[in-house]
Formats: structure tokens, sequence, C-alpha cells
């Protein structure tokens, strides 16, 4: 069975940085399949950050031009690195896959930034 482990969050003041990966266990057919999701109390969880079906990165949002994300093969992770981070990201972060059968949601990391 898939499992998705999210890692990287923390406090951060706005204008800094932050890496989050998602490392993957179990057998996929591809880490471009997997994206990144965000939520925040009381509303959906929301897809931030994704492979197109050519593998080109997609965003969501104002988060375009402040967010990269990229696979690490030698992890077998899809990490998202975040600048200029705002107020506004502050959310508990997933990966998950972005089309088709979701698998089990991990715990996710929560980024909050201060202004």
């Amino acid at each position: 069975q898939v499992q998705l482990v999210e890692s990287g969050g923390g406090l951060v003041q706005a204008g800094e940085s932050l890496r989050l990966s998602c490392e993957v266990s179990g057998s996929i057919s591809s880490l471009d399949g997997i994206g990144w999701y965000r939520q925040v109390p009381r509303r959906a969880r929301e897809l931030v950050a994704r492979f197109s079906i050519l593998g080109d990165p997609l965003f969501v949002g104002d988060v375009r031009g402040r967010f990269v994300i990229f696979t690490d093969n030698s992890k077998n992770a899809v990490d998202l690195q975040m600048y200029n981070l705002k107020k506004e990201d502050t959310a508990v972060y997933y990966c998950n896959r972005v089309a088709g059968r979701l698998y089990p949601w991990g715990r996710g990391t929560q980024v909050t930034v201060s202004s």
C-alpha cells in the first residue's frame, strides 16, 4: 500500500522560504502524478501545485511564481519549495495523487506564516 509522509513545515515570517517534502513509499507509476494540496480550517482541501501530463509544473492561484514543485527520485519524493511566503499561505500541506483514486492521506505538515 502506498504511504505518503509530508515533512518540512514550520513557523516562518512573511517573506521567508520553506521546503516541504513528500516521501512516497510503496509502488506508484510515476512521481509526476503526485501534487501538493493545502487546507485551512473550515475550508476544503485545495490543490496548489502539480505536474501536467507532459511533466510541466502547474500552480494554482497566487502561489504561481513563488512555489516550485519538483521530484527527487533519490528520495522517491515530491518536494515543494516555497519562496516569499505570505500569511495567507498558512495551512496544513498534504500531498496525494491529482487524478484517479486517491492514496490514503498522510498527516500533512503545518506551515504557519506570521506577519
